[in-house]
């Protein structure tokens, strides 16, 4: 891959995740009514499946993916149900600011299927790398060590916007001390998650 390649794949990637939608609202939301302590499981799995839709496009798979719809229309509808789960238990959330509960044994497992359910199932994403990337790539040409480069410029790409988002949303909740504000963020947490999975399950 020439350097002019990948900054134009780092160009529209940034674009593209940078302009909210389901993913960072369904990550800010997390944050906001969690904290980003134990985020990056949800994390890692954004980006595992973005690299999932990366390495499709580049080996060409776009008619195994048209052949596979249903498997992915499923696994959209998996990640929309389990969207509303986390919107319902963020609602009723508690809103004692002194109450620090340690992570669930299982919540890097079921962080991990959220996001991965998330990016698996977002139209958009699937849409930018099976459809867009080939008009600003020369997908033939590109080899093992191009998928290598992209790969890389992609996760750095993710990684600068995702943790910038966190970041954030987890700044906004540090000011976050009263019952009543957490309340409020909860549920506007919760607002903000139910609103993610609405906008999967339209598109």
């Amino acid at each position: 891959m020439t350097l002019t390649s990948l900054l134009v794949f780092a160009g529209a990637l940034f674009m593209a995740a940078g302009s909210p939608g389901p993913s960072v609202a369904a990550l800010v939301a997390r944050v906001l009514s969690k904290g980003a302590r134990d985020v990056l499981p949800f994390l890692a799995a954004m980006w595992i499946g973005e690299a999932i839709w990366l390495t499709c496009a580049v080996a060409g798979l776009a008619a195994v993916a048209e052949t596979f719809h249903l498997a992915f229309v499923a696994i959209k509808w998996l990640g929309v149900c389990y969207l509303l789960y986390l919107a319902w238990k963020m609602w009723f959330a508690s809103h004692d600011a002194s109450e620090e509960k340690l992570p669930e044994a299982q919540s890097a497992a079921k962080l991990f299927f959220a996001g991965m359910t998330v990016t698996l199932g977002n139209p958009k994403i699937m849409m930018f790398y099976v459809a867009l990337l080939p008009s600003i790539i020369d997908i033939p040409s590109v080899t093992i060590v191009g998928w290598t480069e992209l790969v890389a410029t992609m996760f750095v790409v993710l990684i600068l916007i995702d943790v910038s988002w966190a970041l954030l949303a987890a700044k906004a909740r540090g000011f976050l001390k009263s019952r009543r504000a957490i309340r409020i963020a909860n549920r506007a947490s919760a607002g903000t998650m139910a609103g993610a999975a609405v906008a999967i399950a339209m598109r």
